[in-house]
């Protein structure tokens, strides 16, 4: 019986279809089984960038237990939303598991389908303020941190090392701040 407490509860997805409507159908997830769900169906991704209120960014580093870009820096924390849970929720939940902080301010600043990955991704940006060395990274998701100013975040995002997905998906953003 032991055993069973330290068992983690499966996490299940909501699905949506094209239009972002809940289909009432769900996914359990498992290691890198995202592609086993069906044509048409989607999952909500919160993806969110963190901006300290000095104007620096937060880079994180990838666990390399990760399924998907395991080792990269990426310039956002994030994940799943769980079945019930609104991206926004999902979006708060992330940010806290994955970094400790809790932002001032949360502003959706896009969305976009993934077909590959039956995606729905919400992004965000999060206005942090406070003690930058406050971040407690999440065991299994992140390794190590640093904040950059801004002419580091578009060396990093005009970088190899940069998760292009990422970009695409703050591409506005981006051009914006160049």
């Amino acid at each position: 019986m032991e055993a069973d407490k330290d068992m983690k509860d499966p996490e299940i997805w909501d699905l949506y279809d094209r239009e972002g409507n809940k289909t009432g159908e769900t996914h359990v997830r498992g290691f890198g089984n995202y592609i086993q769900i069906a044509e048409g169906r989607y999952h909500i991704v919160a993806d969110i960038l963190a901006i300290h209120e000095d104007g620096t960014y937060l880079l994180t580093k990838r666990s390399m237990e990760k399924d998907v870009y395991p080792g990269y820096w990426e310039a956002s924390a994030g994940g799943s939303a769980v079945s019930g849970e609104e991206p926004i929720e999902a979006a708060l939940r992330e940010l806290y598991e994955e970094t400790g902080l809790k932002p001032v301010s949360l502003e959706l600043v896009g969305t976009m389908f993934k077909d590959s990955s039956h995606a729905l991704y919400y992004s965000y940006i999060a206005r942090i303020a406070g003690d930058k060395n406050r971040v407690v990274l999440q065991e299994g998701e992140t390794t190590e941190y640093k904040w950059v100013d801004k002419k580091g975040f578009l060396e990093y995002v005009d970088s190899d090392e940069a998760i292009k997905t990422h970009n695409d998906r703050y591409a506005d953003y981006i051009d914006s701040i160049r």
